[in-house]
């Protein structure tokens, strides 16, 4: 259907690229959401920093002038192009561009508070090539008190900035003006989401603290952790301001499931065949011993065979914080030789194109989708931009994704 779907009484959206005259310029961000989004955080985050000074000079300096930084510094504002371009394919009007624009900047600082929190429980002390937020505040009090002082203080301090960052975002939500009947969606899904986030960091913390390494808990971390909240949550969003209809909105987000869990197993992969993530070294989910799909697949296979070789090298190594680069590279000889590495990269491959059958699946604006299925096949990390669905096809979509699984991953 050309045009895609229209709301009744609604405002005609602007042809894509063409600007209106009131309110948000709709082709001016949909050049560049990016840019858009980087423009409304550095107004509300000028806001709030203002108000903390206000409230104390210290506390401004130390966690909220940090917080507004570590936010408009970093980040590639995929979840809120996630929100965007959905609110756009299901026929967003300039009327709903500036609340998008908002509650896309509050994505940014959900993200924030989860970065910040990640690398304390992690440890990990860099993140985008750059002091972690908890090694930064270490280092400013390290000569006030003892090591063991400043590093719990540098800790301490750091879940404060997280909380901070997370408050905000929940005000700029709060503060967004929306109909009683969109709020209403928005607050659900918000809610739902910030649930699914610290449900999913959990289940990491404790698959390692318990060594399990199960492809039933792998996934089920996978999908909360990080699909909920990176991609379906986001297209979620942009579908409830567009006030697009359940069908449409169920096809998006069986679409960000399929790729959200791609997403996380592709960043997987990085961790340890790539440069490492954050700007941080590689392998530092085997150091920490996560509980990622592709390890469970690397034990469970070498269970089935018997390979006590392979069975030794992941045991020595995993949740060893001070594992070699030589250790590193058995592992990865391991995740090799078990095929751990080939079925992951199958799996993100069966992930991508039935999210793209679910996307094609939905009655949407055509050039919305097309910049949907762009973003989507980015998370996933493959190349086959096209080749899984022909643009404009609408086959049955496949059953949507499942949190159960079976013995090689999430239901299919």
């Amino acid at each position: 259907m050309p045009g895609g779907p229209q709301r009744a009484g609604a405002d005609q959206p602007p042809p894509f690229g063409e600007t209106r005259a009131v309110g948000t310029d709709l082709g001016a961000v949909d050049l560049d959401v990016s840019a858009a989004v980087n423009g409304r955080l550095d107004g509300l985050l000028a806001e709030r920093t203002a108000q903390a000074r206000d409230l104390d000079p210290v506390f401004a300096s130390d966690l909220a002038a940090r917080v507004a930084r570590f936010t408009l510094e970093g980040g590639k504002r995929t979840r809120a192009q996630f929100l965007w371009w959905a609110l756009r394919a299901c026929g967003g009007t300039v009327g709903d561009a500036e609340a998008a624009l908002r509650i896309g900047s509050a994505l940014e600082l959900i993200q924030t508070c989860a970065l910040i929190h990640d690398d304390v429980m992690d440890g990990s002390r860099l993140r985008r090539g750059q002091p972690a937020v908890h090694a930064e505040l270490e280092g400013q009090y390290a000569g006030c008190v003892s090591a063991a002082q400043s590093g719990r203080f540098g800790e301490s301090a750091a879940i404060l900035a997280g909380d901070l960052a997370l408050v905000w975002a929940d005000d700029i939500v709060a503060d967004t003006g929306l109909s009683p009947e969109r709020a209403e969606r928005v607050r659900a899904l918000w809610s739902a989401m910030r649930m699914e986030m610290v449900a999913g960091q959990y289940l990491d913390i404790q698959g390692q603290v318990t060594s399990t390494r199960s492809l039933a808990h792998a996934i089920r971390a996978a999908c909360l952790k990080s699909a909920l909240y990176s991609v379906e949550r986001p297209l979620a969003l942009g579908a409830a301001l567009a006030d697009a209809d359940d069908s449409t909105t169920a096809a998006l987000c069986s679409a960000g499931r399929c790729v959200g869990i791609a997403f996380q197993l592709r960043d997987d992969l990085n961790d340890i065949f790539g440069t490492g993530q954050g700007g941080k070294p590689s392998g530092g989910d085997i150091r920490s011993g996560k509980p990622t799909y592709l390890v469970a697949v690397a034990e469970a296979r070498a269970q089935a065979r018997d390979d006590r070789g392979a069975l030794n090298v992941l045991r020595d190594s995993l949740g060893r914080p001070g594992l070699s680069p030589d250790g590193l590279a058995r592992v990865r000889e391991v995740l090799v030789s078990t095929g751990a590495r080939a079925t992951t990269e199958a799996k993100i491959d069966r992930l991508a194109a039935q999210g793209m059958r679910h996307l094609e699946s939905a009655t949407l604006d055509l050039a919305g989708r097309d910049r949907l299925r762009t973003l989507l096949w980015s998370a996933t990390g493959t190349s086959s931009v096209g080749t899984a669905v022909s643009a404009g096809s609408h086959p049955a979509p496949p059953p949507a994704p499942s949190l159960l699984v079976a013995a090689d991953g999430i239901r299919q």
